[in-house]
């Protein structure tokens, strides 16, 4: 067994940053990071993207190749399995036998796709996108005049029906929901996203279920529940991650719509740490609310923040939800959290092709910012320093171009 050191389980954006922030902070000790996939730690982000778009066949964007791992004396074991978690004696049990002693441990086990539930749906060969490997079967499927169909309107469903679309293949998406996008995302940007990809050729279902799905040779066919029935090449499952919990369950932690951590990202045991999607957290910066959030920017940034705070820096997490998807030649982005900024929606003149919006608390407090177009991110940007803030404007300053949103920072 292994001198006691930091442990770290879940080798994605969170896993990855903390045990790099380790070494930046001058831990000296020993830090393993050990991940179910069989490679270093690679960025996520591209595989709805790049992976599925590029001519040649394509490789993972590696955060921790196996040189900087040995650069910065991080041991890895990929492909391995955690089995359990032994709190009394502070260690951890893989599945093929070996134990790994902590000082401190992580928590980073990320999140699974949600899976589709209904007549057919386990043995329909749906596709879930979710890993690398995963990627490439996805993008195996996607040829010019292959018929694909989509479960999910959020940004992993368009954000493939994007993909698949500049691959030349015909899409359908189907979202069970009133409109695409309906969580962190005003309607009015939604509408913006749905007739860019209108545009593109992809053909939307709305508000209507899948009651069955029967797969034929290789082919799938949807009975929709209003009598509907479409056939495909492929279909693309994306409604949802469900926190990866079982570990932290398993040992007695405690749970609420995730691994729940308090504001310093430490769980209910003060040696065990939580961290991206897998947890959830209060956010102080709205009334210290419960929120998880599945988010690249969190999981790196809370990645990095755990890892100070199990060298004891002892400080509440509080960053700025930020969210983004390039679909096309259009960007979104998010800057806080648009729920808590519905009492008054302020539209900011803008050029053409470019929609922007400040959401402000009832107390007139900006919560959120959203946008899409061309050159957004710098007024994000502004707009989530000003969030970080707390800023309360004149909400005609706030719609007006003429305002300079660097100039309500002084």
């Amino acid at each position: 067994m292994t001198q006691p050191g930091m442990v770290i389980i879940g080798a994605g954006e969170a896993g990855a940053n903390a045990a790099m922030e380790l070494r930046n902070q001058g831990y000296a000790g020993s830090i393993t990071l050990i991940g179910k996939e069989n490679r270093t730690p690679y960025e996520r982000p591209p595989l709805s993207k790049s992976v599925l778009l590029e001519e040649e066949a394509p490789a993972p964007t590696f955060m921790l190749d196996a040189a900087k791992l040995e650069e910065l004396n991080i041991q890895l074991l990929s492909d391995s399995h955690v089995t359990s978690i032994d709190r009394d004696a502070h260690r951890i049990l893989l599945a093929d036998g070996r134990e790994l002693s902590y000082e401190k441990l992580l928590l980073a086990t990320g999140a699974s796709p949600r899976r589709l539930n209904m007549e057919g749906s386990d043995t329909s060969g749906a596709l879930y996108l979710r890993t690398f490997s995963d990627a490439l079967a996805i993008r195996s499927r996607l040829h010019p005049g292959k018929h694909i169909v989509i479960v999910g309107g959020g940004f992993i469903g368009l954000e493939v029906a994007a993909s698949a679309r500049e691959r030349g293949c015909d899409v359908t998406l189907l979202e069970v929901g009133p409109r695409i996008l309906t969580r962190g995302v005003p309607e009015e940007i939604a509408n913006v996203v749905e007739a860019r990809h209108r545009e593109a050729g992809v053909t939307f279902k709305i508000g209507t279920a899948i009651s069955r799905i029967t797969n034929d040779n290789g082919s799938q066919i949807i009975e929709m529940a209003d009598g509907t029935v479409i056939r495909c090449d492929a279909l693309i499952i994306g409604i949802g991650a469900v926190p990866e919990i079982a570990l932290a369950e398993g040992c007695g932690l405690a749970i609420e719509n995730g691994i729940r951590a308090d504001e310093k990202l430490a769980t209910s045991d003060p040696d065990i740490f939580a961290a991206g999607d897998c947890c959830s957290f209060p956010l102080a910066l709205y009334g210290g609310t419960r929120v998880r959030l599945e988010s690249w920017r969190n999981a790196q940034d809370q990645g990095i923040h755990a890892a100070q705070n199990m060298l004891g820096a002892d400080q509440p997490y509080e960053a700025i939800p930020w969210f983004w998807s390039d679909q096309y030649d259009e960007s979104l982005q998010v800057a806080g959290l648009v729920d808590f900024g519905s009492a008054n929606k302020i539209k900011r003149e803008s050029a053409d092709n470019v929609h922007f919006f400040f959401h402000l608390a009832e107390d007139g407090t900006l919560a959120a910012a959203s946008g899409i177009g061309p050159g957004i991110a710098k007024d994000i940007r502004l707009a989530e320093m000003l969030i970080e803030r707390k800023a309360v404007i004149d909400p005609a300053v706030l719609a007006s171009a003429s305002t300079k949103l660097k100039s309500l920072l002084k």
